[in-house]
């Protein structure tokens, strides 16, 4: 029998405009995410600068914002410089954050170049690891000086005579984790980072620069190193970021499909910490999250030491096959995303292509999407407008790693100037369904514009080379408007959208 659950939606209840940043992805020189990923000069599709036409399609088609490149950890030991200039001049260096071969035949003005045909911002990450405040502002200077100096006319000389204009800046990556080449303090990174933030400001005081936050919520670090990091950095940083990844362990499904609140956790303790430090130095300034990786992650390489013995070009690395259940997930986690619009006001899904990517490609085959891509398109798509906050009235469901918590995870949008809403519902239960009663009395009713719902009796399903299309969005079966409301049977372990169009407001 279905648990029974209801969500109340009115057009008053707004929490922020949708960002349209929080759809951003990120391309690092991570196993096969550039190389035979986004770039392959042989394939059948590769167009005049060697990017895959096949992906270009499918970036495109899922809605991406924005692109964090070219790190990731690979940054933190990365010199920009080989990556500029004549291909055939440029060094041959080892990676070994990922234990690879990095060529540099992809550096930052073919990444440009990309970015530009795939209509994605760019978000460049500096090296505070191995390098510091110098190279950063010659960076800056090289990307986005019109002309006139040595740096911004070596541009040019390379083929790129506009300035990139980047606008913004992720000063390190992950410098918490004792991972990190260059890892460090939080003291000692918050000094670094406001230096060159401070340095960078004096070249452009507009540009929007992020700090590095704790890589995980897990790290005994967590909370007293944002604290520390913006005790140096608030009056120069605008983000603090964030990242988190997920995984299913054993056979713990409701746990896996409650992820989403741990990230809500983060997502509150981060910014109480934020707020803190902004009230004990008496700022007016806000400083917003960067949420530039998150996803779901099965880190068997990095838990087993499993990369790579041997040094090698482009090995593949965390090529995760995503599953119905993973794509249920990943709904969850945009979900929590968007309804925190007030504060995250930039997000990053970490990867694009072949590494835990939304998109998988063979070498001079074909491309596809993953499952998860699909919770990601959709949204991206159709969330428009003001997020809403939602009053929810649902059962609990009990999880071993969270606790009770709510048997639905949901957000809803709308756009008044289209007269649209749209609502996304996760059913966390693994196996039991739910009915789902939503009452649009405050817009003066509502018409079904479209339903679809991504579940699966195998919740081990997932698209492949030779299946690309076993887990799809499917027509929503049981979705209907009568009366002025709502009403939906949400399978178990379901992601669920409902499109409607909403009449004269009441």
């Amino acid at each position: 029998m279905s648990q029974q659950a209801s969500v109340s939606i009115d057009p008053a209840f707004v929490v922020a405009p949708v960002n349209r940043r929080v759809f951003g992805s990120f391309v690092e020189h991570m196993g096969r995410c550039v190389y035979t990923g986004l770039y392959e000069p042989g394939h059948p599709t590769a167009d005049e600068d060697g990017f895959r036409g096949d992906v270009l399609d499918l970036v495109r088609e899922l809605g991406v914002t924005t692109i964090r490149y070219p790190g990731g950890n690979f940054v933190s030991g990365y010199r920009w410089e080989d990556g500029v200039g004549p291909v055939g001049e440029r060094p041959t260096r080892l990676d070994p954050a990922w234990r690879s071969i990095e060529t540099n035949a992809f550096g930052l003005n073919e990444f440009m170049t990309w970015a530009t045909k795939a209509d994605v911002e760019p978000m460049m990450a500096i090296n505070l690891g191995t390098r510091g405040l110098q190279e950063a502002i010659d960076l800056l200077e090289y990307t986005n000086h019109p002309q006139g100096t040595t740096l911004s006319d070596l541009r040019i000389a390379h083929g790129a005579a506009e300035p990139h204009d980047i606008r913004m800046w992720c000063l390190g990556n992950e410098m918490d984790g004792p991972w990190q080449l260059g890892h460090k303090t939080a003291s000692e990174y918050g000094r670094l980072a406001a230096e060159t933030g401070r340095a960078m400001r004096q070249f452009d005081p507009t540009l929007e620069l992020v700090a590095c936050g704790s890589s995980s919520r897990a790290m005994p670090t967590f909370g007293a190193w944002e604290a520390t990091v913006l005790e140096h950095t608030y009056d120069v940083v605008d983000f603090i970021s964030a990242h988190a990844y997920y995984q299913l362990d054993g056979s713990d499904h409701a746990s896996f499909l409650a992820s989403s609140v741990d990230m809500d956790r983060f997502i509150d303790q981060v910014v109480a910490t934020a707020d803190h430090v902004g009230a004990r130095l008496k700022s007016d300034r806000r400083i917003n999250i960067s949420f530039d990786e998150w996803n779901v992650w099965y880190q068997r390489e990095l838990s087993s030491g499993g990369l790579p013995a041997d040094w090698t070009e482009a090995p593949r690395t965390s090529e995760e096959a995503y599953t119905v259940l993973d794509a249920v997930v990943v709904g969850s986690l945009l979900i929590t995303l968007l309804r925190h619009s007030d504060r995250v006001t930039a997000a990053s899904q970490a990867q694009l292509v072949n590494t835990i990517s939304s998109i998988r490609t063979e070498p001079n085959g074909p491309a596809w999407r993953q499952s998860i891509f699909h919770p990601f398109a959709l949204m991206a798509k159709h969330s428009a407008g003001q997020v809403l906050d939602l009053r929810l009235d649902a059962p609990t469901l009990p999880t071993t790693k969270f606790g009770d918590v709510p048997l639905l995870d949901s957000v809803a949008t709308y756009d008044a100037d289209d007269g649209r809403v749209a609502v996304f519902v996760v059913n966390r239960h693994p196996s039991e369904p739910a009915s789902l009663s939503t009452a649009l009395g405050g817009f003066g009713g509502g018409e079904l514009v479209e339903a679809v719902v991504i579940a699966d009796d195998d919740l081990t399903a997932a698209n492949t080379q030779d299946d690309p299309d076993r887990v799809t969005p499917q027509p929503h079966p049981s979705a209907r408007v009568v009366d002025g409301v709502l009403r939906a049977e949400l399978p178990p372990a379901s992601w669920n959208m409902f499109l409607l169009r909403v009449g004269t407001l009441a």
